[in-house]
């Protein structure tokens, strides 16, 4: 079984966090929310959720990580160091990293996105140092997926299911949740 790790920083956008999680869970991806801090976290939208996880346990075992935009979720994960070293970690190692929205910011500081193409919510394009920027939904480019804003969090959650290997389990949950209508 596949392990991500959904990072929840205050101030990050529910829908592009929830979504994610809800998908991924439905296909049995063990999904487990980080806090960077307390376990209760509040969303951009004032909605709290309490994190499985918090930045001080052991991290190492997951096979990716995810990064929801929102602000100021996206900068909160950015300023963050450990988050930071975790993500140029995770990204030397080949493992799965993704963000959304404004997300991709955090990534930038890390250098990680020099030799790749993106995409992000629009408006961060001058805060991001891709090869090539994208205007596409979603943007998969090695290890590294990225995806333009909440309308994206179920298209970016089935790429990501799809790059994991549960190809069958995505298109069964695209069908189950009327997705393609």
């Amino acid at each position: 079984m596949k392990k991500i790790l959904v990072f929840l920083a205050d101030g990050f956008e529910e829908i592009e966090a929830l979504t994610l999680v809800d998908v991924l869970r439905r296909a049995n991806v063990q999904v487990d929310t980080c806090s960077l801090e307390e376990k209760l976290v509040r969303g951009t939208h004032d909605i709290y959720v309490q994190a499985d996880v918090s930045l001080n346990e052991d991290l190492d075992e997951y096979d990716g990580l995810y990064l929801p935009g929102g602000m100021p979720g996206a900068k909160n994960l950015q300023e963050n160091n450990k988050v930071q070293e975790m993500i140029k970690e995770y990204f030397s190692k080949g493992k799965l990293v993704s963000a959304i929205c404004a997300a991709p910011i955090a990534l930038n500081s890390t250098g990680i996105l020099k030799d790749k193409k993106g995409t992000s919510y629009p408006g961060f394009e001058d805060q991001l140092e891709y090869q090539e920027y994208v205007e596409a939904p979603v943007v998969v480019c090695d290890n590294l997926i990225t995806s333009r804003g909440p309308a994206t969090a179920l298209p970016v959650a089935f790429e990501i299911l799809n790059y994991l290997g549960y190809k069958n389990e995505a298109e069964t949950i695209k069908e189950d949740m009327l997705f393609n209508l």
